[in-house]
């Protein structure tokens, strides 16, 4: 199967600082009771003049001219893939937006994708099939949410985890760079859901079970890495940085105790910017990048879960 590798990353965070303590005057919480639970110490919330479709344009541009500086061209990409579950329009996609505002080809492929917060991973999929087609082309891959307009701050138990932001990666085909997946799916419109346009009102707000969420999130991520292991045959000692969608610090540390990983090889954002759904891997893997954390040759695995419910993990060399 087609390998595949990621030659330029890019966010775009929001220009709001959210923190627990500004969250402490809307609803009834603390700083202590938000950090303890979730590690989060702040988030990011979309201004006045921004949405998901101008977050992920930053992020992508970012992205982008990180690519011309190594000397490759926008002129070769050849797919504009959004993963979102809050776009700003539902027609014109935001990926047809992200090419146009960029300047792109136009002889290329525009797709959003919603599967929640394993859209990234489902997006590094399909550039998968896509660049196997065309392998001279490159793939820009773009998480982007402003899911700050879709909470109900009455509801201390979801408002206090969310936060705004887009995270982009240039994807390549990668001959020497073996790609592997698993991916799964349980219908369920309970645990964690958020209604779309519904006549004389708008989406959502996003609701959510706690509990189960947590039961399922801590089952789905250890599988998942399980799963994939068995297609590379690569063991939990030889994966560098295991890079989780950013949804909640003890689902992480949970994870890690089941697995026997060291805490510190799970790389952890989210006490900066929340819970960002598709945007969580993408702004983890950009940061990672500008610290000088990831090494050529380094073998990462990707993890992710969320509404739908969905969950997938992938392995691949950066």
């Amino acid at each position: 199967m087609t390998g595949i590798s990621i030659i330029a990353t890019g966010s775009q965070p929001a220009a709001q600082v959210v923190t627990n303590d500004h969250l402490a005057k809307l609803v009834d919480t603390s700083d202590q009771w938000i950090a303890t639970r979730t590690g989060i110490r702040q988030r990011r919330f979309a201004g006045p003049e921004e949405d998901t479709t101008s977050l992920a344009i930053g992020a992508a541009r970012a992205a982008v001219e990180q690519l011309e500086k190594a000397g490759r061209g926008r002129e070769e990409i050849g797919a504009v893939l959004v993963a979102t579950f809050s776009p700003g329009s539902l027609v014109p996609s935001t990926a047809c937006l992200v090419q146009r505002e960029l300047g792109l080809p136009e002889d290329l492929f525009a797709l959003d994708i919603n599967a929640a917060c394993t859209g990234f991973l489902s997006g590094l999929r399909l550039c998968q099939g896509l660049l196997a087609q065309q392998p001279e082309r490159l793939a820009l891959l773009v998480g982007a949410e402003a899911i700050s307009r879709l909470v109900d701050f009455g509801d201390r138990g979801t408002c206090i985890l969310f936060g705004d932001g887009a995270g982009a990666a240039v994807v390549a085909a990668g001959p020497d760079r073996p790609f592997f997946c698993a991916f799964g799916t349980r219908g369920d419109g309970e645990v964690l859901r958020c209604p779309g346009v519904r006549p004389g009102g708008g989406p959502g707000p996003v609701t959510m079970e706690g509990r189960e969420v947590f039961r399922f999130a801590v089952d789905a991520i250890p599988k998942g890495i399980a799963a994939v292991l068995a297609q590379s045959g690569s063991s939990l000692w030889d994966i560098d940085w295991f890079v989780c969608h950013q949804a909640n610090a003890r689902i992480l540390a949970h994870a890690a105790k089941a697995m026997g990983v060291p805490e510190e090889r799970f790389f952890m954002d989210l006490d900066r910017y929340g819970n960002t759904s598709a945007a969580s891997i993408p702004i983890a893997l950009d940061e990672m990048a500008k610290k000088g954390l990831l090494k050529k040759g380094q073998r990462l695995m990707l993890a992710g879960f969320g509404g739908g419910l969905t969950w997938g993990a992938a392995e691949l060399i950066w």
